[in-house]
């Protein structure tokens, strides 16, 4: 999904620092069955959000993981309603819940079938590695409105929360004890960032990295000159017979 190697692997790298954050927390202290579920879903998100920026992602099914990750949002939203009582508890769980739907739409965007918003040009098109361009192109090409919209809002969002995130960051890890154990709202400015920039990747091509761009012109360079040569032996091949019938009919004038 995002063509340049070294975004690529600062991506990655927020998502599996995520990750590791969540394991960390899940083995290092005995806590709520249901604390332990929620860092789990988030260890599982981070991961898949990791893969999902390499191309090979591609290969991969995408239904199940999309249909996981609806369910993962729905126990967040859940817990927001009957499993807390303060009103910031419950805005944390639907952000949470928000974050796993993000999850299950990035899968929607791999998988034509379940999220179908091509425009028919574009599906005539089709080539046998479509699956692989599929993810080399922005999902806003030829799209609806409402499709780009909602890409856009999950860019915005997810951009606010990043920012929201490293602020207390900064501002609380004078305020507590354990602030060296786990990454905390660190952890999460990096997951909201991560999901961000892939939001990014859905509405703008992020530029070739350099040894795919001179794959492609060396492809092009080695395609050309065999066509214009081609060319140019069919142009001259009937130059030649232009000529030799004008020498022919001049002769059976003469």
């Amino acid at each position: 999904m995002i063509h340049e190697l070294v975004l690529r692997w600062v991506v990655t790298g927020l998502f599996l620092l995520s990750a590791a954050d969540c394991g960390f927390a899940i083995v290092t202290k005995r806590r709520p069955w249901t604390v332990v579920v929620n860092h789990g879903l988030h260890f599982v998100m981070a991961v898949a959000m990791a893969v999902m920026t390499w191309p090979s992602s591609a290969q991969l099914p995408t239904t199940g993981p999309a249909v996981f990750f609806l369910l993962a949002a729905l126990w967040f939203v859940t817990m927001a309603v009957v499993g807390v009582r303060t009103t910031a508890l419950r805005g944390l769980y639907g952000y949470h819940g928000l974050m796993m739907l993000a999850t299950a739409w990035m899968y929607a965007i791999m998988n034509g079938h379940l999220l179908p918003v091509r425009s028919s040009t574009q599906s005539d098109m089709s080539m046998p590695d479509m699956t692989t361009s599929a993810m080399n192109m922005p999902a806003s090409s030829g799209s609806p409105t409402w499709f780009t919209a909602v890409n856009w809002f999950g860019t915005l969002i997810f951009a606010a929360a990043a920012g929201f995130w490293t602020y207390r960051y900064f501002i609380e890890r004078h305020h507590e004890a354990n602030r060296y154990r786990t990454l905390g709202n660190l952890g999460e400015a990096m997951t909201a960032a991560g999901v961000t920039i892939l939001f990014l990747a859905t509405l703008f091509p992020f530029w070739p990295s350099p040894p795919l761009l001179r794959k492609k012109l060396s492809a092009r360079a080695g395609d050309d000159p065999p066509i214009a040569s081609s060319r140019g032996v069919s142009s001259r091949g009937s130059l030649l017979g232009i000529r030799l019938a004008v020498v022919g009919d001049g002769s059976e004038v003469g």
